[in-house]
């Protein structure tokens, strides 16, 4: 009787734990000046389709702008996600990085590789080896990314001091300046999908400032997704962004 009320229980059981083993695991990382705040509903729509989320706040910014130093740069970020996944003991990641993110991700997907099912660049850099974001703005003196009136911080030149938190705050300079050192080739092997968000209104896809990253992913053979909106869909085309990433687990 006892075996037989085991077993029963243990049938039971099996849709729960098949559910268990099919949910797919995402990790956020946002980008410059932000935080992870501003992937809360973009984490909640996921939990809603069956996912488990993890939104990865960067050091010095958003909920962990107290702990903003000169310190504070790419490698600082890289290990945050990094250690996120592993005493989290997280395996089989869908790993997501808005805009500056995609130079956080990159150095993850390069140093645990197998931790990772899936690399997804949403309107985001794609640096290969020995390249910055400096690297890229380096052109552009009049870029809110070297706006730093202290050479410490990168200040949101948008944002008035009496504004409300949760909002984007100075970004650690050495973030931006510090290249990105890439060993690991597994990497390349991780799929990888990059969604370019572009805006009629600014010119159409060609004119987008992440058109060129999206250029690198057609070169690397990953799938390409072209998104009408802005630089941040997950405020504005939620429910479009958050179909495109439950298709992409």
């Amino acid at each position: 009787m006892r075996k037989f009320i085991v077993i029963s229980l243990f049938i039971l059981c099996l849709p729960f734990l098949s559910l268990k083993a099919q949910q797919p695991t995402y990790v956020l990382v946002h980008g410059a000046w932000g935080g992870s705040w501003q992937f809360k509903k973009t984490a909640e729509g996921l939990e809603k389709l069956g996912a488990k989320v993890y939104r990865v706040n960067l050091t010095g910014l958003g909920e962990r702008y107290h702990l903003a130093s000169p310190d504070v740069n790419l490698t600082t970020h890289i290990k945050d996600v990094i250690n996120t996944i592993l005493f989290e003991r997280l395996d089989s990641v869908i790993l997501m990085g808005h805009s500056y993110g995609g130079m956080v991700i990159t150095g993850v997907a390069d140093s645990i590789p197998e931790k990772i099912k899936k690399v997804i660049y949403l309107d985001a850099f794609v640096p290969e080896d020995g390249e910055s974001v400096a690297r890229y703005i380096g052109d552009n003196p009049n870029s809110d990314l070297l706006s730093s009136k202290d050479d410490v911080y990168v200040y949101p030149t948008w944002v008035k001091d009496t504004t409300a938190f949760p909002r984007d705050v100075p970004h650690p300079l050495a973030s931006i300046k510090e290249p990105i050192h890439l060993k690991n080739t597994l990497r390349l092997k991780i799929p990888t999908t990059y969604i370019l968000t572009y805006e009629k209104s600014q010119g159409g896809i060609e004119k987008d400032p992440f058109y060129f990253f999206s250029t690198r992913a057609k070169k690397y053979h990953w799938k390409l997704i072209e998104m009408e909106a802005d630089h941040n869909p997950q405020i504005k085309k939620l429910d479009e962004l958050l179909t495109i990433l439950n298709n992409e687990k």
